[in-house]
Formats: C-alpha cells, structure tokens, sequence
C-alpha cells in the first residue's frame, strides 16, 4: 500500500469507529445474535436503497454503519458467546 492508500484507510477505519462508538453509546450492546442480524440487514436495505439511486452520500453513511455494526455484532455477540464457552471448559 502506498501512503495515500494508508490514509484513505486510516479515515476509513475512523468513520467506522466513531460510528461504532455512536451507536454503542446511544443503544448498548446487542442482546443477541438475531437483534444483531435484524440491525444489519436493516442497514443492508438501506444501502440497497442507496444503490438503486446511486446516491452517494447515503451509499457511503450506510456502509460505514454496516461496518460498524459488523464490529459490534463481533464484541457483542460472537467474543460474548466465546467468552460463555471459555468458562464452561
């Protein structure tokens, strides 16, 4: 990667951050898998939305909050899960 690739990433990875952070400040955790799935999908429609108007701007605040809800769906549900079957070993 060159450094002009490293930095469209890097302000990548901080919009899905700050997303991720927005979001779990202002909801919480997923309280299971299904509500994660139903958030993401949620956010796939609207994505799809996006596309079919080739509309930018929203194409790109939905994929951000995609990501991040992908992030979310990890720490609150699959390192949760991990966590339950670690202590039961």
């Amino acid at each position: 990667m060159n450094k002009i690739e490293i930095l469209k990433l890097e302000t990548v990875i901080a919009e899905v951050r700050d997303e991720y952070n927005r979001a779990t400040a202002k909801f919480g955790p997923f309280k299971s898998g299904h509500e994660g799935y139903a958030v993401i999908l949620e956010e796939m429609d609207e994505l799809w939305e996006g596309v079919k108007n080739n509309d930018s701007r929203n194409m790109k605040e939905e994929v951000v909050q995609i990501a991040a809800m992908a992030i979310r769906f990890y720490v609150d549900v699959i390192k949760k899960q991990e966590t339950v079957n670690e202590s039961a070993n």
